[in-house]
């Protein structure tokens, strides 16, 4: 009863209870941290053109490039336990109404929206800087910044002016022109060393931590298809 292995065991399972509990009071303390993030974001450039959106692509399509202008302060989403904060941007929109009749057309359309990411980004904390995939120049600058610093209040402050987006929207239809009551929102994902993921909170406050205050942008419509020069000159002269 008394024997190495048994006592081995003991050991063991004493530092994986013990392990356990540290790792749910860290997870724990995240909860007396405030959390009141909030962002501004507005299109400043929309164009739809036809073509191929992405290289492997086997089709011409339409597809939307959205500009856009960001200001956020998620600075407050960044603790001791914080690892990283993953923030992307949408364009969103409703599907538009059932073409069909009968309750299945109403069923798979209604309260439908199609969402698509357009932006998106990561922002470690000090303790994760050497994660990120970074030249030695930027972490070595990363770091100087952040000496001695436990939680730098710069992280998560973006400001944005007119950026590019890293994805182009498309449809499954293969068309977007003149799709209307589209608008932008802001999203973020909390990534913490222990406990759970934590996404950004709409509906509700919970607790310390506050919803997002702001990060939908007015509602647009997307333009109509961008003609190349010498196919609108063939529609003119098709026209008159």
């Amino acid at each position: 009863m008394y024997n190495s292995l048994t006592r081995i065991q003991n050991v063991f399972g004493f530092f994986t209870t013990v392990a356990f509990v540290v790792a749910a009071l860290i997870a724990a303390s995240d909860f007396t941290s405030p959390r009141t993030p909030s962002a501004t974001v507005k299109a400043t450039n929309v164009q739809v053109v036809k073509g191929r959106p992405h290289y492997y692509s086997t089709k011409k399509e339409e597809y939307a490039i959205i500009k856009f202008s960001l200001d956020a302060d998620l600075s407050s989403l960044f603790t001791w336990n914080t690892k990283q904060l993953f923030v992307y941007v949408t364009a969103e929109w409703p599907a538009p109404p059932p073409t069909g009749s009968g309750s299945d057309s109403d069923s798979i359309t209604t309260n439908q929206t199609n969402k698509a990411v357009i932006w998106d980004a990561i922002i470690t904390s000090p303790s994760a800087d050497h994660l990120s995939n970074l030249g030695p120049a930027a972490l070595k600058k990363l770091r100087r910044a952040a000496a001695g610093k436990s939680i730098d209040p710069s992280r998560g402050k973006l400001s944005l002016k007119n950026q590019k987006p890293k994805y182009q929207i498309t449809h499954p239809t293969g068309r977007i022109a003149e799709t209307g009551d589209v608008a932008l929102r802001v999203h973020y994902n909390v990534q913490p060393w222990v406990g759970v993921l934590a996404w950004d909170q709409r509906d509700l406050d919970l607790g310390l931590w506050k919803r997002l205050a702001g990060g939908v942008s007015a509602a647009f419509e997307l333009p109509a298809l961008k003609r190349k020069d010498g196919e609108g000159k063939a529609a003119a002269r098709k026209a008159s």
